[in-house]
């Protein structure tokens, strides 16, 4: 599951597609990074919790509102190495593998 804390740290590196609480998978496109490489983040890790307490408290943090992806959007953003995986409760961008874009 994608948690709100590692959303957040990530947050300055690109624009998400999914909220936090989505289940995610290796190899799953989860938003557009800022520079034209691909980037590998685990968006799943939690924050450390411990007994002390900060100072300043925990102020009210929002993250950014995700881009909406749709079907056609969806299919017009893929690149060469991606494909999008519809299901009929979501539709999600993945990584395709190397072996699976050789051809026979």
């Amino acid at each position: 599951m994608a948690t709100f804390y590692s959303l957040k740290n990530a947050e300055d590196r690109g624009t998400f597609i999914i909220e936090p609480g989505t289940k995610v998978y290796k190899g799953m496109v989860v938003g557009e990074a800022n520079r034209n490489q691909d980037l590998e983040l685990n968006i799943c890790k939690a924050k450390q919790l411990t007994n002390h307490r900060a100072a300043s408290g925990d102020e009210l943090v929002q993250l950014q509102s995700p881009m909406e992806m749709g079907l056609e959007r969806a299919l017009e953003y893929i690149g060469p190495d991606e494909m999008v995986e519809v299901t009929p409760e979501s539709i999600r961008l993945r990584k395709v593998g190397k072996k699976k874009l050789a051809k026979r």
